[in-house]
């Protein structure tokens, strides 16, 4: 696994996310949201840059890991969201995430962090109501369609 490549300039950190999406036999798109670890908050899969690879990279390992998914990911972001980032030693900073779409093809049946988050899909509107970050929130509301690669 490559190593952490966490980026601070004193005041803020710097994350990537991934936004697993899928279209159903609805023609209705669903994306995927997993809970914290820490506290059971609903989120995008999200994480450090990771060194030697390149961010959209980075929020598929994210994806794979937090939510056990599998698919193609673009290497255009298609927005960010902020919020605040809580570190293990009760210390937080302001923090942005920048998001890529990952478009799955696969779930899998056991990942890393399996037992320490749940995975739900959901229309965006749903996941804008239960998203906990409100920068999330708002990000969610305003995504559409056509804004993810159709690849």
């Amino acid at each position: 696994m490559s190593k952490s490549a966490k980026r601070f300039d004193g005041e803020t950190c710097e994350q990537v996310a991934a936004l697993p999406w899928r279209v159903d036999k609805d023609g209705k798109l669903r994306i995927l949201l997993v809970t914290s670890r820490t506290n059971g908050k609903w989120m995008l899969p999200k994480g450090w840059l990771m060194e030697g690879l390149a961010a959209h990279e980075a929020a598929e390992i994210e994806a794979r890991e937090e939510a056990g998914v599998a698919g193609t990911v673009s290497s255009s972001p298609i927005g960010s969201f902020h919020f605040l980032k809580l570190f293990d030693d009760g210390a937080s900073l302001p923090a942005q995430a920048t998001v890529f779409p990952l478009r799955v093809t696969s779930e899998l049946k056991t990942w890393d962090e399996k037992k320490e988050r749940d995975r739900r899909w959901m229309r965006p509107k749903e996941a804008s109501r239960l998203a906990f970050e409100p920068d999330l929130k708002r990000f969610l509301l305003d995504l559409r369609d056509e804004a993810l690669p159709l690849f």
